[in-house]
């Protein structure tokens, strides 16, 4: 396996593009470490796809370079970058076995039988397919059809990285996780590279040990899926990830105090910067029903069955609040606030407070 780095990389599909807006992909420079599991997480549109065919070698960047394990692979074809890759609909043949599906990789490169014949066992049973291996593939669940396009990717030991194109967008939901957990357990017992990219947070967020948040050709945040909720770094990171998402309520600020709807409200550290537009920033799990808070209107209620989720009118600006219990009714007046650790200002959607120590 190797570390992938993409490095100054940028791509337009113009001829010749004359500023940001004629980009697909504005900058990007990314290092996937060997042996990590990462994800590229993003809505549809935001440059995903050009960026894994730029990896995989479909596509030429217009700027930059794609290093593997240092080797400047740019400029080189699909079939030289050994890369597996996993896509939307199982690539494999219905008239072969699970077997043959699985050692065609090997054979086509000239593995001896011995060899090709170890690493199809060894698969299949990472897989749990082996009482299926003699079965034909036309004859497979979309699952287990998956699940054999996944050990093509995996069967070939020479593989620099595995690529995962929205893999389950086409699995029933109920299958969804298991094959989840499955990935994930596969990633644990190969240690190899792979890169998962999807536009549903809940696979991004439970596979990878390190998410990329894109938007608009633009990576907005690099971080485990710890950091990206507790701290996102760009109002879209905090409403993309998260459900509900994170509130953004317009504000005032100085020094280490935001005005909200006429309400004096202490912030996670200093505002820094000047000028632009300031937006506060609160997660529904940071915002507490508390007196001595500021005054809402109850609006919604819903139960979501682990908790509930208020929408609340503070003046014009509705917001979101999650409690555990003891529900308030619609229509109530109720008292609000923030975890002051936990609310932050963004200046033109990036992150514009210092964290206390």
């Amino acid at each position: 396996m190797a570390e992938v780095a993409l490095s100054h990389l940028k791509h337009s599909y113009m001829a010749d593009p004359s500023g940001p807006d004629d980009y697909a992909l504005k900058e990007i420079d990314v290092t996937w470490r060997d042996g990590g599991a990462y994800a590229l997480l993003g809505p549809s549109g935001c440059g995903k796809s050009t960026l894994l065919n730029i990896i995989s070698g479909l596509l030429t960047p217009s700027e930059g370079r794609i290093l593997f394990d240092g080797r400047d692979v740019t400029e080189l074809p699909p079939d030289q970058r050994n890369i597996a890759q996993v896509f939307q609909f199982p690539v494999i043949y219905d008239t072969m076995t699970v077997r043959q599906n699985l050692a065609f990789p090997l054979k086509n490169r000239g593995v001896d039988p011995a060899t090709i014949e170890r690493r199809v066992a060894e698969i299949a049973e990472m897989l749990d397919v082996v009482p299926m291996l003699d079965t034909r593939a036309a004859n497979l669940s979309p699952d287990n059809k998956q699940k054999i396009s996944m050990g093509r990717g995996l069967v070939r030991d020479d593989v620099n990285v595995v690529m995962f194109d929205e893999p389950l967008t086409v699995i029933d939901p109920h299958l969804k996780w298991k094959l989840r957990s499955k990935l994930k357990e596969l990633h644990q017992r190969v240690r190899a590279t792979m890169i998962y990219v999807t536009h549903d947070q809940t696979e991004a967020l439970t596979f990878a040990d390190e998410v990329v948040v894109m938007d608009l050709g633009e990576v907005v945040q690099i971080g485990t899926p710890v950091e990206l909720f507790e701290r996102p770094q760009h109002t879209f990171v905090g409403h993309f990830i998260g459900s509900p998402g994170m509130n953004i309520l317009p504000c005032e600020a100085a020094g280490d105090r935001a005005r909200f709807q006429g309400h004096e409200i202490v912030l996670e550290g200093p505002v820094t910067g000047q000028g632009g537009t300031l937006t506060l920033g609160v997660r529904p799990e940071h915002v507490g029903l508390a007196p001595g808070g500021f005054p809402a209107r109850v609006a919604k209620v819903s139960d979501v069955g682990r908790h509930y989720v208020v929408d609340a009118m503070v003046g014009d600006a509705r917001l979101k609040a999650v409690i555990d219990h003891n529900p308030p009714e619609p229509g109530s007046e109720v008292s609000l606030s923030f975890r002051p650790d936990k609310t932050r200002v963004y200046r033109d959607g990036w992150i514009a407070t210092e964290a206390r120590a």
